[in-house]
């Protein structure tokens, strides 16, 4: 074998020695300190889209499908990783009765999508305060994990 190959060799040899040393000489692994991260608010903008993906802010109403419809919404939380309103729930399936009095619910939105100027929801639930009282209708009607518009930017 040659000098120079030789000592290439022996280098390699070395090289591996210290690696493989190395990587075993702290037997504890990875040790982790400090609290867990909390999720932040996003910088920037949030919105629902509604069911024509117009954005909205906070809106006091908001038609998230052809079948529901939610309106005097009073939100309690906004902009962090999920978001709820209460509201009063009414759409096609509950009509002319809910034309008056439209059902007492909770509008929970989640999935947040972060995006460069701004956030979406991705995902809406709503939970009527009394299921029991809704017309037989309501059986037909996707109130959990309703799908929201998310603009592509």
């Amino acid at each position: 074998m040659s000098s120079p190959l030789r000592g290439a060799v022996l280098c390699g040899a070395a090289l591996t020695a210290v690696l493989v040393s190395g990587c075993s000489a702290e037997p504890r692994g990875l040790r982790v300190e400090g609290p867990a991260l909390r999720p932040s608010r996003v910088a920037g903008p949030v919105y629902l889209a509604d069911v024509t993906g117009r954005p909205l802010q906070q809106p006091t109403s908001v038609e998230l499908t052809e079948y529901v419809v939610l309106a005097e919404l009073s939100w309690r939380d906004w902009g962090g990783p999920t978001a709820r309103a209460g509201g009063k729930l009414s759409g096609p399936w509950c009509r002319p009765g809910c034309g008056e009095r439209p059902y007492d619910a909770t509008l929970k939105l989640s999935g947040l999508e972060r995006q460069e100027r701004g956030a979406y929801y991705r995902r809406a639930t709503v939970e009527p305060e009394k299921p029991e009282e809704l017309p037989a209708a309501a059986v037909n009607v996707q109130f959990q994990g309703i799908r929201l518009s998310v603009p592509d930017l």
